[in-house]
This record gives structure tokens, sequence and C-alpha cells, in this order.
């Protein structure tokens, strides 16, 4: 059984960033720069065993699974978002997926990459 979350183990401080589209002067919408949407505390929980896994670390990539609590900004959260340490710019977190893994809207659940180019 999966162990429970609670607020005792968001212990990493992560900035939320997303890359708005911007006027480029021409007419066209093209990816600006990451910009800080919110920021929360994190559970980090880096995944193991499985041979995708496996493979990915071996190439330097380590997957985590990031658990925030569930709030207005945190259910905005998608894909194309990226979750920077504040506490060390240089680890940027590559969000792959989001759920609500026991539809109660209490915690999201964030698959993400931390080796990866955003």
């Amino acid at each position: 059984m999966a162990k429970k979350p609670n607020s005792g183990a968001l212990r990493v401080k992560l900035h939320f960033q997303v890359r708005p589209l911007v006027d480029d002067g021409m007419g066209n919408e093209q990816s600006g720069p990451w910009e800080t949407v919110f920021t929360d505390f994190a559970e980090l929980i880096p995944l193991r065993g499985g041979e995708p896994v496996m493979a990915a670390r071996l190439t330097g990539i380590q997957p985590y699974i990031m658990r925030v609590r569930s709030h207005a900004a945190s259910r905005e959260v998608t894909p194309s978002w990226r979750a920077l340490d504040a506490r060390n710019p240089k680890r940027v977190l590559n969000i792959r997926s989001v759920s609500d893994p026991d539809q109660t809207n209490a915690w999201l659940e964030m698959v993400a990459d931390d080796g990866v180019a955003t």
C-alpha cells in the first residue's frame, strides 16, 4: 500500500514556471521566457526499478513523483510547465504528467524528470 501524503514531507521549495505566448512583432506568437507563476513546497519521491526507469537513469535522467497540495494555482499546472528548485536554480524538473491519485482533490502528483532539457 502506498504511503499516505502528509505535510511534513513537503521539504523542497519549488518555483512553478510556464512560458507564455508572446507576439514577435510580426503578428506571430512564440514562446516567451520562463515566468514563475507560483512557489510551493513539494515532496520529491525518486522512482526506482522498472526497465524504463533504469534506462532513463543510465542516460543521466532521474524521474521523480512530485507531490504538492492541491489549490487553485497548482491545479493549473500542465506538462508544458516546469519546476525550478528555489534553493538550487540549476536543478530543473520537467513536468511530464499531473494527476489527482485519490480523487479527493487534496493532493496532486506530478511525474517529472530531472536532467532533461525543457
